[in-house]
């Protein structure tokens, strides 16, 4: 196979990254996205497995091999745990980035073919790579609970962690000035690994959305310099849109909670606990199924509000249940989607879309909070700091200034929560306290079921 044709396909490849972009950006083109994606990355291994240099397949088909092993219990993981599966990748793709730019240094150092702009590149592939490596495996840990979700914090945390980035970049600012003094590449390692574990453990759970598309970035720039390192355009023009996608998630994702880059990488929810306000003083108003039913049947409108402990009762097909059931008797129904409800960015569109929820009735949350006021119930499905109005007026609130979904302003609110227990900012929500909430207690998937039942009239009968 000529060097040409290979190059064809990576341009094939590299279309179809965009085109998959692109059509992922809107749901109804999403799963057009997804094949094209595939495709695309099919193209990528088939070129690249084309290549003229190649002179043995044997570590490839090893490589196959292990991947395969890996890859395929990683795809069955259930919905609940794509957050941590997602982290996992990431710490695979920056290994990977290390792995080669290790390689390549110690190959090019014995052959005597480094080059400062072939260090350059290597020393930006090991450092994102690495870091990315570790920093994912920590968040995987703290979204799989393995890790303490809480931030853990030190003294002087933040003046160390960029003490010893600056290390890790002087001493490859100097190997780049002088390629060949190869003692100082595996202090680089060593840095970038230690740096990317530090870099994660001060952040809480709850800003682990913008955690996850973050690292997606360190990752896709991780490649960029990695196709530097190997001469493949492909790698490049994929890893820039792969970082750029992740930066620009991660804006979206800081802005959805009213916090910067700084913010969440150096300060974390739980070193403001302190100065939250409880409100453990007041009662709560609880209901029964039954009385929730009665409710929803005398509306005209009803806004669903699903978070995390939806995706941890496994609920979303009793919701699509209930939401049908609704649909039935002329109820309007919406989805409101907060951009950090859950554990990952699109978690709740995910888990909707599995339940095939139409995508219409999924609205987000600056285009459905003016339709608060008019709506005559909000149904909260396990969320908790995303529908907290604190946010709004309590200053000494972690949460302060986040926008959230104005769930309160219904006129009747219904909360589905096991417990009163608080959510992953660590305060109590005034919402489950106010004078029009009611509270169901129980599991999410067999509350909505008791609903459904008492909709559809089985409940009644029995």
């Amino acid at each position: 196979m000529s060097a040409a044709t290979v190059q064809l396909i990576y341009l094939v490849s590299t279309a179809l990254f965009i085109f998959s972009l692109k059509w992922m950006s809107d749901p109804r083109t999403a799963r057009r996205g997804v094949g094209a994606g595939v495709a695309a990355m099919a193209f990528a291994v088939g070129g690249t497995i084309l290549e003229p240099e190649i002179v043995t397949y044997k570590w490839m088909a090893v490589g196959f091999g292990l991947g395969t092993l890996v890859g395929v219990p990683l795809s069955w993981v259930p919905l609940t745990a794509v957050p941590q599966r997602t982290a996992l990748s990431h710490a695979f793709g920056g290994l990977a980035a290390g792995l080669v730019g290790t390689a390549k240094y110690y190959t090019w150092l014995a052959n005597g073919e480094l080059t400062h702009f072939r260090t350059g590149a290597i020393v930006a592939e090991v450092l994102l790579g690495y870091l990315t490596c570790t920093g994912s495996l920590m968040a995987a840990g703290k979204l799989q609970e393995i890790v303490p979700t809480r931030p853990i914090t030190y003294r002087n945390q933040n003046i160390i962690n960029l003490s010893l980035l600056a290390m890790a970049l002087a001493i490859g600012t100097v190997l780049v000035w002088n390629p060949y003094m190869s003692w100082g590449f595996p202090i680089v390692i060593a840095l970038s690994l230690l740096f990317g574990v530090l870099l994660i453990i001060p952040i809480g759970g709850a800003d682990m959305p913008t955690v996850i598309s973050l690292l997606n970035s360190y990752a896709g720039l991780s490649a960029v310099a990695m196709g530097f390192v190997m001469e493949n355009k492909l790698l490049i023009t994929a890893g820039a849109l792969d970082g750029s996608s992740g930066f620009i998630l991660s804006v979206i994702m800081c802005r959805a909670m009213n916090r910067s880059f700084t913010n969440v990488l150096f300060g974390a929810f739980g070193q403001v606990q302190a100065a939250a306000r409880t409100v453990e003083h007041k009662t709560v108003k609880s209901a029964t199924p039954e009385d929730a039913s009665q409710v929803l049947e005398n509306a005209s409108s009803v806004v669903i509000i699903p978070g995390y402990g939806m995706a941890v009762a496994q609920a979303q097909h009793r919701v699509r249940d209930l939401y049908e059931q609704l649909a039935r008797r002329g109820i309007d129904v919406k989805f409101a989607i907060h951009p950090v409800a859950g554990r990952m960015p699109g978690h709740m569109n995910v888990l909707l879309a599995e339940a095939e929820i139409p995508y219409d009735r999924l609205v987000e949350m600056d285009d459905i909070n003016p339709e608060m006021p008019q709506t005559d119930v909000a149904l909260v499905v396990g969320a908790n700091d995303v529908v907290n109005p604190a946010a709004r007026h309590d200053k000494g609130s972690p949460i302060y200034g986040m926008p959230i979904i104005d769930a309160d302003k219904a006129k009747t609110v219904m909360a589905i929560k096991r417990t009163m227990n608080p959510g992953f900012a660590g305060i109590e929500n005034e919402l489950y306290y106010a004078d029009n909430t009611l509270m169901l207690f129980g599991d999410a998937k067999a509350v909505i079921g008791d609903l459904v039942k008492q909709l559809s009239g089985d409940g009644r009968s029995s």
